[in-house]
């Protein structure tokens, strides 16, 4: 997939996952990844803007194979920019697959 594609929907991605259940990073990225093609170099630079944006929060809990995992959990005012994002990519991929039907019709 266009990496650029990746990068503008990766955002989204992130948020939607984290309102189904905190997440640690590494796990974070391993249940994306089941679907979009990512590296976790990606993803924590994300997760670190997003956090000081205050979408996010993070709490550090122990781990029975380590040191403590550091989770994210989204915010309140997260949940209202994962709408906002999810209304723009509605109305974005719309857009594109009416472009794209046009010109399947041609």
């Amino acid at each position: 997939m266009n990496i650029q594609f990746k990068k503008g929907v990766l955002e989204l991605c992130v948020l939607v996952v984290l309102c189904r259940k905190d997440f640690y990073g590494y796990e974070l990225v391993q249940t994306i990844s089941k679907n979009i093609d990512i590296s976790d170099g990606t993803v924590y630079p994300l997760l670190r803007r997003l956090t000081g944006e205050n979408y996010f929060t993070t709490y550090l809990q122990e781990s029975g194979e380590g040191p403590p995992r550091k989770y994210y959990q989204i915010t309140p005012k997260g949940r209202k920019y994962k709408k906002v994002l999810l209304l723009e990519w509605n109305r974005f991929t719309e857009g594109v697959n009416n472009l794209i039907g046009e010109g399947d019709a041609a």
